[in-house]
């Protein structure tokens, strides 16, 4: 079985006080129900796992039903860091899943053939991540004022989600972090404590995600263009 973990229990200051992004309308319906409805169209995904902030659970419930989601879900409490909202997120697998695949709720673009990629590498190499290589020229500066040096950006790598693992794997990166003491926001950086290849999956389309207002009419000119 391949799950989708939807990682829905974050406030996103960055957006503005009392601003919930997720449930802001773009191009018609909130942007979690957006990626919601990415993830239900997925042909490689069997269940999503919805990690919510806990009060919430039955505004989730209501997007299900208005929008006709029609594969298992469950809904599950999120944690104080992202780290223990993908861990509870996790523990809420069925027993038999196999593959996950982890998202970023307020990433309502990605494409139902990104999924299926990074489920195709994941079972390959045990973790992929959507990416994208960085076109910006990219320089460093050692006090936030004046530029130290070029970055050669020919070997970097923006990555995004979704981040795809086989269960055993992603179980055991996170749980070897949690238990180092480290508090990771990217999957993928567990991977790294455990020295696990990640393959890069680049995707062939925009894949935003919603992080502060001037991103909205991108997002919203993506959606309603079919993107």
């Amino acid at each position: 079985m391949v799950s989708a973990i939807i990682v829905a229990a974050g406030r996103g200051t960055r957006m503005g006080a009392n601003v919930d992004k997720l449930w802001l309308e773009v191009a018609g319906r909130p942007v979690v129900a957006h990626t919601w409805q990415r993830f239900n169209e997925a042909p490689g995904i069997q269940e999503i796992i919805l990690v919510v902030r806990d009060g919430m659970q039955p505004h989730f419930t209501e997007l299900a039903e208005k929008y006709h989601f029609q594969k298992p879900y469950r809904l599950v409490v999120g944690g104080v860091e992202r780290q223990d909202s993908v861990w509870n997120g996790l523990s809420a697998l069925a027993a038999d899943s196999e593959i996950v695949a982890i998202q970023d709720a307020a990433r309502p673009c990605t494409t139902t053939e990104l999924i299926d990629a990074t489920i195709a590498a994941a079972r390959e190499t045990g973790a992929a991540v959507a990416a994208q290589p960085v076109t910006d020229t990219i320089k460093e500066t050692a006090d936030g004022q004046v530029i130290s040096r070029t970055v050669d950006r020919s070997k970097l790598w923006s990555v995004q989600t979704p981040q795809t693992f086989r269960v055993t794997t992603i179980r055991h990166a996170i749980s070897t972090a949690k238990a180092q003491g480290l508090n990771l926001t990217d999957d993928t950086a567990a991977c790294e404590v455990i020295g696990q290849p990640v393959r890069l999956v680049k995707g062939s389309a925009p894949n935003p995600k919603v992080t502060v207002p001037a991103d909205l009419p991108f997002v919203e000119s993506l959606l309603r263009s079919g993107g």
